[in-house]
């Protein structure tokens, strides 16, 4: 099958799962701001990307090649702190052009966070929203932190490439 990775990512996660991807499939891996990062080469295309500020950090160069990721056969995986369920897909329907999510599979995948590699205004925001977040565990992770990437996670995926 041709087909290829394509991701965005800001902290890591996404790009070790796009990775783990890339080895269990053979496809290669295109960080899109890569110059070679061309779906038009490719007819089966797994999109991954991180989500930030409740977007999805691919949103942009989807726009942008949208008429390259027509007719193609695609996956989407969304990297973030937030489980599935409703809330998550919502931000990735927003975050894509209208009908295009309807044109894919998504997978949420767990992320992480690490409080080292964020500014002090995003600690500053996550402990304030910690504040008031009903949830005890979801509290706990916002003001310390959190690594839930797991390489199983991605059997879903594979077992669509398949």
């Amino acid at each position: 099958m041709n087909g290829a990775i394509f991701f965005s990512g800001k902290y890591g996660s996404t790009e070790q799962y796009a990775n783990w991807i890339g080895e269990a499939t053979g496809f290669p891996v295109f960080d899109i701001k890569d110059p070679n990062a061309d779906p038009s080469k490719y007819e089966y295309l797994i999109l991954g990307s991180s989500i930030l500020y409740f977007k999805l950090s691919i949103r942009k160069w989807v726009r942008t090649n949208l008429p390259l990721l027509k007719d193609k056969s695609k996956i989407l995986f969304s990297v973030s702190g937030a489980g599935p369920g409703d809330k998550l897909n919502r931000w990735v329907a927003a975050s894509l052009p209208s009908g295009l999510a309807s044109q894919m599979e998504h997978v949420g995948l767990p992320g992480r966070l690490d409080h080292s590699k964020v500014s002090w205004w995003v600690r500053k925001m996550l402990w304030i929203g910690s504040l008031i977040n009903p949830d005890p565990e979801a509290r706990k992770d916002e003001r310390y932190g959190f690594d839930y990437v797991d390489k199983e996670s991605i059997e879903p995926i594979l077992e669509m490439v398949v």
